[in-house]
This record gives structure tokens, sequence and C-alpha cells, in this order.
């Protein structure tokens, strides 16, 4: 089971398996899911002095279209109110994206299809471990393990396994070289590089995208993404966080807070 999950955060190539040595994956209520409410339309942002980690830095721009803070070792935040007028919501995401991913390019190289595939960590049966790799802490004692990537929860105990992302939730059996992806879920691992999308059905739009990588962009980010929310029509409340410090879930969390504020959960 350990294999799996290693495999699922850290792996290179992960392709899907069917038969015992399966992944399942079927979507499911989660405690986010049913606090989930209707967004909220606005005109213009809520960018307070502070939340959690983060300053702001300077006055929110004419218009309250957006907003820049700065947290520790450098990151920064940068909110923006995106009315989609004659764009669809996916173009807007694929356009942040894009963006996203120009911070770290040999990170999406990595991770293309095709890539070199690397192998599993060794643990044998018994041993404590502990792996930490971009957006990713993992540890392991004996038959038991917890994984953490951003946005991705995982707990073993044994043969038993709970995953719970993006009100994804999957349940696995002992195997090797898996891949989790639906419509609303997309785990991608190669070596120390990670690339996690979610996308919450329904017509409003909730999404997070995180790309993290040991080592880092020619501007020093080690993990780069977005947190993008809003009602059916938008406008759009779009969170980009970047970071020079691998391990960096306070900073995303208050970035999703800063969402929150201004349109809901």
């Amino acid at each position: 089971m350990r294999h799996i999950l290693l495999y699922l955060a850290l792996s290179a190539s992960l392709a899907a398996c069917d038969g015992d040595n399966s992944v399942r994956i079927t979507t499911t209520s989660s405690s986010d899911d049913q606090s989930a409410g209707v967004l909220k339309v606005i005109d213009a942002l809520q960018c307070p002095d502070s939340l959690g980690v983060l300053t702001r830095k300077g006055l929110a721009a004419a218009g309250g279209a957006n907003c820049v803070y700065g947290g520790p070792k450098g990151a920064d935040v940068v909110l923006h109110l995106v009315k989609l007028d004659d764009r669809s919501v996916d173009d807007v995401l694929r356009d942040f994206e894009a963006r996203a991913s120009a911070d770290l390019p040999h990170t999406v190289a990595r991770l293309a299809p095709g890539a070199e595939d690397a192998p599993p960590p060794a643990i044998e049966a018994g041993d404590t471990t502990t792996v930490q790799a971009p957006g990713v802490d993992i540890k392991t004692r004996g038959e038991d393990a917890s994984v953490r990537l951003l946005g991705l929860k995982i707990e073993t105990q044994g043969d038993n396994a709970s995953v719970r992302i993006g009100g994804i939730n999957i349940q696995s059996k002992d195997g090797q070289n898996v891949r989790t992806e639906t419509s609303t879920v997309s785990v991608d691992a190669n070596d120390n590089s990670t690339r996690v999308r979610t996308r919450a059905p329904g017509a409003a739009t909730r999404m997070t995208y995180v790309l993290a990588d040991d080592q880092p962009g020619d501007a020093g980010w080690r993990q780069v993404g977005f947190e993008a929310r809003g009602p059916s029509g938008g406008p759009i409340v779009i969170a980009v966080v970047r970071s020079k410090d691998r391990r960096n879930d306070g900073i995303f969390d208050d970035a999703k807070e800063l969402v929150t504020l201004n349109v809901g959960r």
C-alpha cells in the first residue's frame, strides 16, 4: 500500500491499472463540499491589510481589480478580479495556468508524457521513512503512511487507505505504477516535480492549480499556482501564488482565504 502512495506522490509515468491491483475513484461528499455555498457576484475586491502570513503591498489597483501581497521568504500573492466578458471560464483558467507554468518550464517538461521514468523509493517493512519534495510530505512507519500534498491528504494503516482530494474519494488495493485522474482531479509527479489540479463539478468555478519543483526556475520560484473561484457567469476571483520555498502550505491556505473573503467558499 505504501508503494501505491509513494508512486502517487513522487513517481514518473504514472499509468492507470485495472483488476485487483487497481485504484478505484468515485465522487463523494466531504466536509468541504457540504459547506460550499453560493458564490457571490462582486464588482471590486476586498483587500485587507493582512491575512495570516500575507501582508498587502501598497493600495489595491484602481477599480479594485487586483492587489498584491507579500509573504515569507519573498513569496508573493496577486489577487485578481477577472470579468469574463466574451471569454469562457476555461479560456481564462488556461491562460492563468500557462502564466504560472511559464515560471517553471523545466517542471512542465519533466512532467510531460514520455518523460524519463524515476524508480519509486525503496521502503522496507518496519522502517521509518520521511520523504519531502516540493509540496509533498510523506512519512511512513512500518505498515502505516501519511501523505500530504497541496490539496491532497492520504492516510493508510496496513492495507487500508483513505484519499481525499477535490471532492473525490479514492480507495485502492496494493499495487504499483498508479495514476489518479478524473474530470475533477489530476495529480502528476516525477522525481522532484509535482503538479496538482483540482476542479469541482458544477456551474460555479472552483479550481486549484499547483506546480512545484526542488529545482527553482530562473527567478528562483520553486512553487507556483493559483486558486480560482467565482459564480456561473463570473466574475472570477483568482489568487496567483509564487514561492521560493518548497514548503509553503500556509501561503496557499491564506491565498485561498483571500478568495473566500471575496466570493465565499
